[in-house]
């Protein structure tokens, strides 16, 4: 996520970190450098000159007890980039409650949609989904196919061009606690699409009326976030792509200057991927500081209780290995678990790569052992690696490089179970072997 920016910020901070003592030059050196990651991750110019400027001001305040020039300064920069990020977390009601969509095309309102009514899903709630996209072909069949996909209520007539005819049918038979309404978009806020997404926030009455934004329009956003807010007075704003685009920082920076509150932030294509918009956790994982909470959150949706007390204990079947990385494919791509281990950068992207095409490759080799040998792999001598590498499509040194990892994590497990565990053991651990964030 937003990997240049990243990179940049963390380089600016480790350099005033490294210093003894922090004078007007260092601070004016750092304002500069962090200035330039900005602009370069398309945040507005005017607002990271006021963050520069505020920067400046509050490094020479007075010191809060118990911290040092330098760390009052660091923290002086988290605080303004938190607040030109969107400032405090956004409360999330979890009583039942309409939500409209809105945005234009290519901003991903549809597989939003579904995420969204996974996300409520997930706390327990019962989504609704109704497809009154009446404009772009094939919304209703992939709305539907999505709702399928996890389990949830759906509603639509395909062939209706009437939206609010849809939501007033739909109201009658519906009983979700959610009710999500996909609306159509189009290339621009002309004037059809705004009186169409007036006729359904009358007909549909929601407490919620979200504007679905794409990353990868950058600071374009402030206009959308305008236009949307003029025509529908938009309560929140979703962002999309985060996970593909440099833009993110700009597309935020330029809701928030609307005062638009973005509430969610889509960091994947699986239904899965939607994460509540934190800008502190947000700037931390930017600066490279540990998303724990995070990490456990995601952890905790996938994990099976039994598997995971086993994990912690070292008491682990190859099979339930296995079984640990499927779960862990479930919290997103490696990429974005490093992120939240404070690791972002730190592992090569394509080792990461490597690495998730490289546990693909275990399942099979794991297929193709005898129930026994996924009981006790310490029982897989030479012949037996030769015969479940033939058997895998594997090559031999594959089927013992997965044996030595198995040995590895568990070791490491038992450490970290007896309170053993030093310092830099398991960031050594993933930087040798890549793949493990989600067994820790």
């Amino acid at each position: 996520m937003l990997e240049s920016l990243s990179s940049k910020l963390k380089g600016a901070l480790q350099k005033i970190a490294k210093l003894g003592s922090v004078d007007e030059e260092a601070v004016n050196a750092l304002v500069a450098e962090i200035e330039r990651a900005l602009i370069a991750g398309d945040v507005d110019v005017k607002l990271a000159k006021q963050l520069s400027e505020q920067v400046k001001k509050r490094a020479f305040e007075k010191i809060p007890q118990g911290l040092t020039r330098r760390e009052h300064v660091i923290n002086v920069v988290y605080d303004e980039l938190t607040r030109i990020l969107g400032g405090e977390k956004p409360e999330i009601s979890l009583k039942p409650k309409r939500v409209l969509l809105c945005g234009l095309f290519g901003s991903g309102k549809t597989s939003t949609a579904a995420k969204l009514a996974r996300f409520y899903q997930k706390k327990g709630l019962r989504p609704a989904l109704i497809a009154a996209d009446t404009y772009r072909p094939a919304a209703y069949e992939q709305l539907q196919q999505l709702a399928d996909k996890i389990k949830a209520e759906f509603y639509g007539e395909k062939g209706e061009k009437d939206a609010t005819k849809i939501i007033k049918n739909a109201l009658k038979k519906i009983r979700g606690d959610v009710i999500i309404v996909d609306s159509s978009g189009r290339d621009a806020l002309d004037a059809s699409l705004v009186k169409e997404i007036q006729d359904i926030n009358f007909a549909f009455n929601p407490q919620e009326k979200i504007l679905v934004i794409p990353a990868d329009i950058g600071q374009a956003a402030k206009a959308q976030a305008e236009a949307f807010q003029k025509a529908l007075k938009i309560t929140d704003v979703i962002v999309t792509k985060m996970d593909a685009t440099a833009k993110g920082g700009g597309a935020i920076t330029a809701c928030y200057a609307t005062g638009a509150k973005v509430k969610f932030i889509a960091v994947g294509e699986t239904p899965e991927d939607l994460e509540i918009y934190d800008a502190k956790k947000f700037v931390a994982r930017l600066a490279g500081i540990p998303d724990l909470e995070t990490l456990v959150e995601k952890a905790k949706a996938v994990a099976k209780p039994e598997l995971a007390e086993k994990m912690l204990k070292a008491e682990f079947t190859m099979e339930e290995f296995i079984q640990q990385f499927e779960a862990m494919q479930q919290m997103g791509p490696l990429s974005q678990i490093t992120e939240m281990l404070g690791l972002g950068g730190k592992i090569p992207k394509q080792q990461l790569e490597e690495q998730q095409e490289k546990m693909k490759k275990w399942k099979h080799i794991i297929n193709s052992m005898t129930p026994k040998e996924r009981q006790d792999p310490d029982m897989i001598d030479a012949s037996r690696v030769k015969r479940i590498a033939k058997g895998s499509g594997s090559t031999e040194a594959e089927v013992r490089e997965l044996l030595s990892n198995y040995s590895k994590i568990k070791k490491m497990m038992k450490k970290m179970g007896a309170g053993r565990l030093k310092r830099g053991d398991m960031s050594k651990m993933m930087r040798s072997m890549g793949g493990f964030k989600g067994l820790m």
